[in-house]
């Protein structure tokens, strides 16, 4: 069978640097950090005491109250960003085959607060006997975003969540893809968000030595690919994407940001938290996304990396990329919008996939913040563009963006400039 075309005709997110996709591309373009002092808890004792948090949340703007206590922060921020991405794409429910709308959308974490806030009322009162919220095991689960959205706008479509640590949603949108162009649905809701910026989060990363803990100065803490680097920061947010078959996009008249043309998967193999230190599983799923798109590795413009700023991680990406596209490798754009903010886990991949798109739409490449010139990693080749500091003008066509997530999960996506 001929398989059908994919577009992306709707966006939404909120991150660090913003509540919707205009404010956070604003600020990602300005090289704004999303870092400051954790707000969430009492992070006094905690090795980090500071993350990117998102800013200026009101829930009740877009959630009532009585059904927002039934949500976790992640499935709260799951419902934002699928509110503005529905709107953006200016799908008319009413004239829609609802059985043909999907929703793919994961969580790596999910509801890690309501766990921990459930427990301790547990322990703190188990003299008492066993007293849990009902609604403690639907906030908690990692799949509930996905069957929320879908009951929010009564979506009968492919409804299911990813999990695959930091690669989750980028897993989300390469599944949300292929089931769109094998014909079995006609729009796809997909993306992430994770909201684990508390006490078991933060403790439980800072217990792996993964974060930074650079408390003095956390707006230059995330320093991808400088020879200071010394761990990422953690975020919280979401990502949403509207994937739509193309004809019925075209046929509804929708606006198109960009076209989806190829997805790669694969495994490291090789251990629970880190990374290849050759880049084996950064490669295959580079190479098999390139495959998959029928492209060659010159036909790429910019790459926005995984980029969390740890030692091996950042090492291991660069060694790909350069066995990958050879001394094409010194034409890219690359970028980590991770050093603004910081590592959004399973939300990561849907925020970098739109950052990736507006990247092509407006011929932009969003910097890597935090580098200072006296600062290189001697393992690291810096006559590669990083985009280091501030945004570069440049015409993109083709943009591919990394993930790769704890267990060896990699997922990357590629997006295209949009040509009937």
């Amino acid at each position: 069978m001929k398989l059908k075309r994919v577009v992306v005709t709707g966006l939404g997110a909120i991150t660090p640097v913003g509540n919707n996709v205009p404010e956070t591309w604003n600020n990602i373009v300005n090289g704004v950090s999303g870092a400051g002092p954790i707000t969430h808890f009492d992070a006094s004792l905690f090795k980090t005491r500071f993350a990117c948090e998102v800013k200026n949340f009101d829930v009740e703007k877009y959630i009532n109250r009585k059904d927002a206590r039934k949500m976790d922060l992640f499935t709260q921020f799951a419902i934002v960003v699928a509110k503005e991405a529905v709107t953006d794409s200016g799908i008319d429910i009413e004239k829609e085959d609802l059985n043909r709308i999907g929703v793919i959308f994961g969580a790596g974490i999910g509801g890690i607060h309501t766990f921990e806030e459930e427990v301790k009322e547990y322990y703190f009162h188990q003299d008492q006997g066993p007293k849990f919220n009902p609604y403690f095991i639907p906030k908690m689960i990692s799949d509930i975003a996905a069957g929320q959205i879908s009951i929010m706008y009564g979506f009968h479509g492919p409804n299911f969540a990813t999990c695959s640590a930091c690669a989750t949603s980028t897993n989300a949108i390469a599944d949300a893809y292929n089931l769109i162009r094998l014909n079995k649905a006609n729009i796809i809701v997909s993306g992430g968000s994770e909201a684990a910026i508390y006490a078991p989060g933060v403790g439980g990363f800072n217990s792996m030595h993964a974060l930074s803990t650079r408390n003095d100065d956390p707006q230059t803490a995330s320093r991808p690919f400088s020879g200071s680097r010394d761990g990422f920061v953690i975020g919280e947010g979401g990502g949403c994407l509207i994937l739509e078959e193309l004809e019925h996009a075209k046929a509804r008249g929708a606006k198109i940001y960009a076209e989806l043309v190829g997805e790669g998967m694969s495994a490291d193999a090789y251990h629970i938290t880190a990374s290849h230190p050759e880049g084996l599983g950064a490669k295959l799923v580079m190479r098999n996304a390139l495959d998959d798109a029928e492209m060659k590795p010159e036909e790429i413009d910019y790459i926005n990396v995984h980029g969390t700023a740890t030692s091996v991680g950042d090492l291991s990406e660069v060694k790909a990329i350069q066995e990958v596209f050879g001394e094409h490798a010194y034409k890219l754009n690359i970028s980590s919008t991770k050093s603004m903010i910081g590592h959004l886990l399973g939300a990561a991949g849907a925020v970098e996939a739109i950052f990736s798109i507006l990247a092509i739409r407006d011929g932009i490449i969003p910097p890597t913040i935090n580098h200072k010139e006296d600062d290189n990693d001697e393992n690291i080749d810096n006559k590669l563009n990083f985009t280091f500091n501030k945004a570069q003008k440049r015409e993109i066509n083709t943009a591919l963006s990394n993930t790769f997530g704890f267990g060896g999960h990699n997922a990357c996506v590629i997006f295209k400039k949009y040509v009937q």
